[in-house]
């Protein structure tokens, strides 16, 4: 895996408490849901607090080459203009989603259900990804496809002229298979149903509602759901407040808890209880972690969150909560180093086939800071001290997640923390330097 042309190092070290109000960007998941919903309806979709980072701008782009008319309005405002369920143009050139896998593999699902041949592309990251698990759906409902191994990109996807109904049992809890399937169920006639052993991220569904889909979720069994759409709907365009990022305010949440008497306070933060569990497992690490006050839009909750300095002490993490926190594990990892005793987050596979190899990127960002922390089949073990000495120099690998993690924990650090490159930090939050300045923050 290479790095940018130009890396950008940073150094974190410890300064005072962080203090203040701050709104992180909006909720990753919604931007891009909300810009290919828009598209896929008839009429306009208003769009305000969507994520401008390199992701979701990859997304817009896509959208536009599509046929759909997609301009910005002012800051973080966005319009959408749509073509219909079915009604995407044939792009001229490759769909380039840069690095990220969301917006590649939703479209994917958008564009099986339309009869047109579309190429999908990515950088160095992506390419090495795997896209065979969105694949196999996207075949069996009339798609074809022609990829490297694994169904890695670049790919050719041409969508089905006539869309066949499905029902599909995951092999993972994956918000991404699920809304590709369902994203292509939206052109088929009758009922695609998607079935879960683990229930994933559940934004697709309350957002085809708020668009005006049929949609039923039910329970199956244990942990799961049962999702039926009916298709050939016609979606309306329905404005959208996306809101704060819980991925991306977790880095601030964490950085307050292990920085000795902050008080932070995050506002509009995204409370959707399936992508909480970092919130519920800091709190019971005895993280102070205070909802101020809540409120709704499009069918998903947010809240101001007060976060202050605390004691933190070990944990085990239960396997059936990664779903909800999956994106988070990284900075976790980093409040269970300042945490006393052994954290132990158990069924972290997913970790291995993200950005880079998560899992084996988070140990090694934590031993060369000296934690002593252990992999054990697909569990991550930490043992805690209360303090971390810090002074490591952390390899990114291209990972915009491990660049904020690490610089988090040079925040409360015995030594300063660097890390390689900051420069893919802006997939996904292009102001994370200049906002944890302005809460007191110290990077050179």
């Amino acid at each position: 895996m290479t790095k940018s042309d130009h890396p950008t190092p940073l150094e974190a070290r410890s300064a005072g408490p962080l203090t203040g109000k701050a709104r992180v960007p909006g909720d990753k998941s919604i931007s891009h849901r909300s810009l290919i919903l828009g598209a896929l309806s008839v009429g306009k979709t208003g769009i305000s607090g969507l994520l401008e980072g390199e992701d979701v701008l990859n997304t817009a782009k896509a959208m536009r080459a599509l046929g759909a008319r997609v301009e910005r309005t002012g800051d973080c405002a966005w319009e959408v203009r749509g073509v219909g369920v079915g009604g995407f143009a044939q792009p001229h050139d490759p769909l380039d989603f840069g690095n990220s896998g969301t917006g590649c593999r939703l479209v994917m699902g958008a564009v099986a259900g339309c009869p047109i041949t579309a190429v999908f592309d990515g950088d160095a990251s992506l390419r090495s990804r795997p896209m065979r698990r969105v694949l196999d759906p996207l075949e069996l409902m009339g798609a074809r496809t022609q990829a490297g191994e694994g169904g890695r990109l670049p790919l050719t996807l041409s969508g089905a002229r006539y869309p066949v109904p499905i029902t599909y049992r995951t092999p993972v809890a994956s918000a991404q298979i699920k809304s590709a399937v369902l994203l292509a169920g939206l052109a088929a006639p009758g009922i695609t149903t998607v079935i879960e052993q683990q229930a994933s991220r559940d934004h697709t569904e309350l957002m085809l509602k708020h668009f005006g889909a049929e949609i039923v979720s039910s329970s199956e069994g244990a942990h799961g759901r049962r999702i039926e759409l009916v298709g050939e709907p016609e979606l309306h365009g329905a404005d959208v407040v996306v809101p704060a990022d819980p991925s991306s305010a977790a880095f601030p949440m964490v950085a307050a808890l292990i920085v000795a008497g902050s008080d932070v306070v995050l506002s509009d933060v995204m409370t959707n209880p399936l992508r909480t569990g970092l919130f519920t497992t800091l709190r019971e690490m005895g993280g102070a972690i205070e909802q101020i006050e809540a409120r709704g839009d499009a069918g998903e909750p947010m809240a101001q969150i007060r976060v202050r300095g605390s004691k933190l002490r070990g944990v085990e993490v239960p396997p059936e909560r990664a779903p909800s926190m999956i994106d988070e594990y990284l900075v976790l990892a980093v409040a269970a180093s300042f945490a006393e005793g052994t954290t132990i987050m158990r069924g972290l596979h997913e970790l291995r086939v993200k950005e880079s190899d998560r899992l084996a990127a988070t140990a090694a960002m934590l031993r060369v800071n000296g934690v002593t922390v252990e992999i054990v089949g697909d569990d991550l073990i930490v043992e805690g001290k209360g303090h971390v000495r810090g002074g490591g120099l952390v390899a990114t690998h291209m990972d915009h997640r491990i660049a904020m993690s690490a610089l988090v924990m040079g925040l409360a650090s015995d030594r300063p923390v660097k890390v390689d490159d900051t420069a893919f930090i802006a997939t996904s939050f292009p102001d994370f330097i200049p906002m944890m300045r302005s809460l007191g923050a110290e990077f050179a």
